[in-house]
């Protein structure tokens, strides 16, 4: 007779030699004991675990002529039959190539006939979720009230494929993989009948491999057996199955954490060398590094780690060495980018640039040890709490030095928070501290015929005070202005008065919603935006989102909406991934920019800028900004009394 492999030679023959699924196996004796056996049994799990080995045994056990028993004797001529695999009464149906409604029809007339030689006819179907959706329909009748001297058993290895309507009419046997310490001991078993020393790390490689499988293990031992002989040892295991180090890896993980890139790629032209496969090294990479975290947040490490009492030593060490913040960073890191290396043309270029910024990430600071440090920063001062006086780049040159990922956001400066309400904001620029307290309100422009503004009279005025009388320190900065009042308008705001889109786009929907509400909702179904140049293109995935807001009308009002809140002229454009049903006309919108570079350039305005020496600061041109402001919040410079033009 041919030679079997150890996947057949050592296949269990009672429910005695099963190794592990001591659940399964105990109900199913109970209930062969108790005469409780249900006419319908479907096994599902993982591969290589037992699934069809239960259903033989279960199908001997049946049909002993001891029995129906809780182990078959595997000694009368039924266990004999069904072990050679020449039992009439015992019909294995491959599903994945018997799958049609025609085998079903078949098999249903079959099972109509009495046993030949057998207590019961059995019916296993492997595979059973590869059955098309006509032969499932087909064998619900059958499988609800099948004949009493039938009984099925269904294998499979993805039970949601399978119908619920089967799935009713059969009692459930999940397998679960096997546990490490269970394998081990099952290979050093055989090992030690076929007479072959296996070395202790080696038998845990074979092990890990396996992945929970018998069968898979079965299949790696076998061909271990071969290559080594009679002794197996840890660098023949590396060698024939082409596993990578654990020594390798560790060496790996430890200059990873230590910044060490020299040493990384030492390791990486090794591993290259040694031609290992990639993806293999990959997921080695990931489960040391899983490692780490496991032995940082456990107490008992061993109970969840495959690894031997010297390799979880190491690990524990390293561990204590480093924070949970930063192995989960960088384990996100690597597991983010180590599945692009598999699909890179350049798989090496796309690991050596993996490792670079697992390197330059090592070092995270967590937020709390962030917020302690500027509260050490400002003296226990909230941030809240903080004078005007006290300026972003006063804290930046104080803070400690962090990487480019921990740095904190830029305190906001008052230009980036919403003006008043007025049309027309005019600031003043080079003026004293005594000017500053004595310039009047902001004006605001007036319609076309609304009175031109009168000049303040002279003796009116606040008496400007010579520089020389100042203290150095009491003056302010002063640029050189050279431009024209032309150069003054708001072609050209403050720098640091603009609003990104992205981050303050969230502030503009509520801006929008305060007066739109329909128009912040149907904007908050955008999937991206982003500035390109002069124009804000706002992302949908389906056009049916913004079909309303590309009316004339209503882009206007949207055009209102970004010049107010973000105070550039920008114009607005809808992008729905291959269609151009939200498409713009190029003349919407225009009207809102008109009139933005209309009041910029009014002669009131312009007047204005000369008299308070400013410049223009904000233009709202919503409609909401069109009413009379109340005169509890502000006054125009017409209604104030006239002691104080």
């Amino acid at each position: 007779m041919s030679y079997l492999v150890l996947a057949r030679k050592s296949r269990p023959q009672t429910f005695a030699e099963v190794v592990g699924q001591k659940a399964v196996v105990r109900t199913l004796q109970n209930a062969l004991t108790q005469g409780r056996v249900p006419h319908a049994l479907i096994f599902s799990g993982v591969r290589g675990t037992g699934k069809t080995t239960l259903a033989r045994i279960m199908a001997k056990a049946l049909n002993c002529e001891q029995g129906p028993a809780a182990e078959p004797c595997n000694t009368c001529q039924s266990c004999r039959q069904i072990t050679d695999g020449a039992s009439i009464d015992l019909q294995e149906v491959d599903g994945a190539s018997n799958r049609g409604i025609q085998e079903i029809r078949e098999l249903k007339e079959k099972i109509r006939f009495m046993p030949t030689s057998s207590r019961y006819k059995i019916i296993i179907i492997d595979e059973v979720h590869m059955l098309t959706t006509e032969a499932f329909n087909a064998l619900l009748k059958t499988l609800e009230e099948p004949p009493s001297h039938v009984y099925f058993m269904f294998a499979t290895t993805e039970l949601h494929k399978v119908p619920v309507t089967i799935l009713s009419r059969c009692q459930r046997y999940e397998l679960k993989r096997l546990s490490p310490p269970e394998l081990s001991a099952h290979f050093k078993r055989l090992a030690d009948e076929e007479g072959v020393q296996v070395e202790p790390e080696a038998l845990t490689m074979i092990v890990r491999e396996a992945g929970g499988s018998v069968r898979d293990g079965l299949s790696l031992l076998d061909q271990i057996f071969s290559y080594c002989g009679p002794e197996i040892k840890t660098i023949d295991v590396i060698d024939v199955l082409g596993l990578v180090s654990h020594q390798l890896i560790a060496n790996m993980g430890a200059a990873l954490l230590a910044g060490d890139l020299a040493t990384v790629y030492t390791l990486l032209d090794q591993i290259y060398l040694h031609g290992t496969d990639i993806k293999r090294f990959s997921n080695d990479l990931l489960s040391w590094f899983r490692g780490l975290i496991v032995c940082k947040v456990s107490k008992k490490p061993s109970d969840l780690l495959e690894v031997t009492e010297d390799e979880l030593n190491a690990l524990a060490k390293i561990a204590a060495t480093c924070s949970l913040e930063t192995l989960s960073a960088i384990f996100n890191l690597l597991l983010e980018n180590l599945e692009k290396v598999s699909f890179s043309q350049q798989p090496r270029l796309a690991l050596e640039l993996t490792f670079i910024r697992a390197v330059q990430f090592r070092d995270v600071v967590p937020v709390s040890e962030l917020i302690s440090r500027f509260d050490q920063l400002l003296g226990g001062t909230p941030l809240d709490a903080l004078p005007s006086s006290v300026s972003a780049e006063r804290l930046q040159n104080h803070a400690p030095q962090l990487p480019s990922s921990a740095q904190p956001a830029p305190l906001a400066s008052p230009a980036q928070i919403d003006p008043p309400q007025p049309v027309v904001v005019v600031e003043p620029v080079q003026q004293t501290q005594t000017e500053q307290q004595a310039l009047p309100e902001p004006v605001r422009s007036k319609p076309p015929e609304a009175p031109p503004l009168r000049k303040p009279a002279a003796e009116s005025l606040p008496k400007k005070e010579p520089l020389r009388e100042l203290l150095p320190e009491e003056l302010p900065p002063t640029p050189v202005l050279e431009k024209t009042r032309a150069q003054e308008t708001v072609s050209q705001p403050p720098v640091e008065g603009k609003k990104r889109i992205r981050q303050h786009w969230d502030a503009f929907l509520k801006y929008v919603h305060e007066r739109q509400p329909w128009m912040a909702a149907a904007l908050q179904q955008a999937a991206s935006v982003e500035r390109k140049g002069d124009e804000l293109l706002i992302h949908f995935d389906d056009s049916a989102d913004c079909t309303m807001l590309k009316q004339r009308n209503y882009v206007n009002s949207l055009v209102e909406f970004v010049l107010d809140f973000f105070q550039e002229s920008l114009s607005i454009q809808f992008v729905v991934p291959g269609s151009n049903a939200c498409a713009i006309d190029p003349a919407n919108g225009l009207a809102p920019q008109q009139e933005r570079r209309a009041l910029a350039n009014d002669p009131l305005v312009l007047t204005a800028l000369d008299v308070f020496t400013g410049q223009v600061g904000d233009i709202r041109i919503g409609s909401s900004y069109r009413t009379s402001t109340p005169a509890s919040n502000a006054a125009t410079v017409e209604d104030q009394p006239a002691t104080e033009e």
